[in-house]
């Protein structure tokens, strides 16, 4: 299964060329991130961001084409692989059939202190409904 967000380029995405400066694809990103975790994994960051949190450790990006302001670009979500502690994804976004990005990341589960604690079960179970095939 694919989890997929809809994010509309906004003014404040652009640079003076009217084109995504690169960091605020970063910031669609965390906003799908945080949708994923609300949505699909019924684990919002407001509920647990209060014990720990779930930092980004690596995260590789390819920016493939420029997006501007008005384009309507559908980030999709995967996950790659699901370890004790952290898990890895795949996201790309595209704007109708051009990829814009692809990136791989890896989050981490930590309490408060940033020490790696156990994925919650539950939240285990949900994360495997989205694992990419072949994977």
């Amino acid at each position: 299964m694919v989890f997929s967000f809809t994010q509309k380029v906004l003014f404040k995405h652009c640079d003076p060329a009217g084109i995504v400066f690169f960091p605020r694809y970063f910031e669609m990103m965390n906003d799908c991130v945080e949708a994923f975790f609300e949505e699909a994994l019924k684990w919002p960051f407001e509920s647990f961001h209060i014990t720990g949190g779930v930092p980004t450790v690596t995260i590789a990006t390819k920016f493939t084409a420029p997006s501007r302001h008005g384009d309507k670009l559908i980030l999709s979500l995967e996950i790659l692989r699901i370890g004790r502690t952290s898990f890895g994804y795949l996201m790309a976004a595209h704007c109708s059939d051009e990829q814009r990005f692809s990136t791989e990341a890896i989050l981490v589960h930590t309490n408060k202190e940033g020490k790696p604690q156990p994925i919650p079960e539950p939240v285990r179970l949900h994360l495997k409904k989205f694992i990419k095939a072949g994977s």
